[in-house]
């Protein structure tokens, strides 16, 4: 198998570490050449860039390049789509991360680009290659819950006041609805497809100071069903609650936290299973094993490069995420 020449734009993503760091493991498959710093970012992330062990190459150097087949788009959130169309422009295939600007036609462009070129665009929603939610994901589609009227998701985190974090989300368009929100948005839109409305309730708490939208809440609803979507960046134990409940006409799944950390890249995740009608019913609880929350996220990417496999999650799927990020986080109508 031929390994994939790429290389990396930016460094202001918070998974921007996530190519270098899994490509060791990866070795096969990719050749990380190089890593491209957009202008926005000159200056502004030197202590990141000094941890990457990649020679620093000009944008016009990566895309001119024709060895280079892929490149990871790991740029602060607003410019993700900026980078991805003059990516695919220029002939490459693209992981962009998460959720990918905040510009939905700039999205559609990319979108159409990728159709037009026969190029792989890949989104780096890392939850969707999750073992335990994976596993759910087969059990909701094969109707082990039976039919679903109602799914929580919540992404909840704290950033105390002092933070930068904080101060940066004040730049963010739809605060963190659009920042963290958009994982929880993924899941339910995989879960119940598009919604009939979404009802955005977006607010800034205060505690983070003045305008910054740290406390994100939308409701979607559907003919029979309806899910609420919340995401914090205020909440003193918001990690671990990190969580996704599905219940359904036959029972109830909780995936809570989503993930922990286990050491190091490993990670585990616990979903109970609710299936008893009994009013104590304490549910059947199952541990996944370690993973690397990357990994197979990544390597998905190169294997729909290589036509290995087929990406399941369709560009009319990616738009309907997209969209419904937007209008949960009050960026779009």
């Amino acid at each position: 198998m031929r390994r994939i020449k790429a290389v990396q734009i930016g460094l202001g993503h918070d998974h921007a570490p996530a190519p270098f760091v899994t490509m060791p493991y990866l070795s096969d498959l990719f050749e990380l050449c190089g890593l491209v710093i957009p202008s926005e970012e000159e200056g502004k992330y030197d202590q990141k860039k000094g941890t990457v062990k990649l020679p620093l190459m000009t944008l016009s150097e990566a895309l001119e390049n024709e060895e280079i087949e892929a490149v990871f788009i790991e740029t602060e959130e607003k410019y993700l789509t900026k980078y991805s169309v003059l990516s695919l422009k220029a002939g490459k295939h693209v992981y962009m991360d998460k959720p990918g600007g905040s510009d939905h036609e700039e999205f559609l462009e990319a979108i159409r680009l990728a159709k037009e070129k026969g190029k792989v665009l890949h989104m780096g929603y890392m939850y969707r290659y999750n073992p335990i939610i994976s596993d759910l994901m087969k059990k909701i589609k094969e109707g082990y819950l039976g039919e679903i009227f109602s799914v929580e998701a919540q992404m909840n985190g704290i950033s105390p006041p002092t933070e930068e974090k904080r101060h940066w989300l004040s730049g963010i368009d739809g605060g963190m609805m659009y920042f963290l929100g958009c994982h929880m948005v993924d899941l339910v839109i995989s879960i119940l497809g598009e919604p009939e409305e979404i009802i955005p309730h977006n607010i800034a708490t205060g505690h983070s100071g003045e305008g910054v939208n740290d406390y994100g809440l939308a409701i979607f609803k559907y003919k029979n069903a309806q899910a609420i979507v919340k995401s914090s960046a205020a909440e003193y134990g918001g990690f671990p609650r990190r969580q996704l409940v599905v219940c359904g006409s036959k029972g109830t799944a909780e995936v809570k936290p989503l993930e922990m950390h286990s050491g190091g890249a490993a990670h585990h995740t616990t979903v109970c299973y609710y299936m008893n009608s009994a009013w104590c019913d304490k549910g059947e609880t199952q541990v996944s094993e370690e993973y690397d929350r990357y990994k197979t996220l990544i390597e998905s990417f190169g294997l729909e490069i290589l036509g290995k496999i087929e990406n399941p999650y369709t560009a009319e799927y990616e738009i309907a995420v997209h969209k419904a990020t937007l209008k949960a986080a009050g960026i779009m109508k």
